[in-house]
């Protein structure tokens, strides 16, 4: 993809449906399409299905509390842990897990930005989260948050999120998310809780 640096910084959400490290290296399969919200119509839906992603930015300033739940504890858990994780709480991620352990090979891997969470009784994993850092942008990127099913409604995704915004406003100039705009679990009203701004949607168009 041809999209200088200083475009992307100028507006992250807006130049890219990827950050920036990935969209310089993604080659768009040729029975796919990916759209801004502005250049979408219905009229693509004839071809296409289409998937809606919002990105979403933060300044990482005012940011919000990081609160462990009770009940909880951090612990050093291994990159197969959050792999599983990912795993159990959504179905049809058993790929996407397969894939975890490769992230430490990326150029953006930052170990300080993978936390996880057990109940402090049981050991279960409770929540996991990954994020990464773009040194050559300034960028934070969250990349997985996960909060058990059964643990759910305990504030572990909003600490999860507070807590790798905080690691990773000790070395970036902003964040960004993204997450698929019709997921039931809508993770978007989490990520505007602690502080994303923005309005910008990609859609992600495969030819029927």
């Amino acid at each position: 993809m041809n999209l200088s640096k200083e475009t992307y910084l100028k507006n992250p959400c807006r130049a890219s449906a990827l950050p920036y490290w990935k969209a310089v290296r993604l080659a768009v399969p040729e029975d796919m399409l990916v759209l801004h919200e502005c250049a979408f119509h219905a009229g693509y839906l004839t071809d296409y299905t289409d998937e809606p992603y919002f990105r979403l930015y933060h300044d990482l300033q005012g940011l919000p509390p990081a609160v462990l739940p009770d009940g909880l504890q951090l612990f050093d858990a291994a990159p197969a842990d959050y792999g599983a994780h990912i795993s159990r709480c959504y179905t049809g991620m058993s790929a996407v897990a397969a894939e975890i352990g490769s992230y430490v090979q990326h150029s953006v891997y930052s170990a300080d930005l993978w936390v996880a969470v057990r109940e402090r009784e049981s050991g279960k994993i409770a929540g996991t989260g990954i994020a990464e850092f773009d040194a050559q942008m300034g960028e934070g990127i969250l990349e997985w948050i996960q909060v058990s099913p059964e643990c759910r409604g305990r504030g572990i995704g909003t600490y999860l999120v507070a807590e790798l915004l905080h690691r990773i406003a000790a070395k970036a100039e902003f964040a960004t998310v993204s997450g698929q705009v019709r997921n039931p679990s809508e993770p978007e009203k989490l990520y505007r809780k602690c502080g994303f701004t923005g309005n910008d949607v990609w859609h992600v168009l495969r030819k029927k």
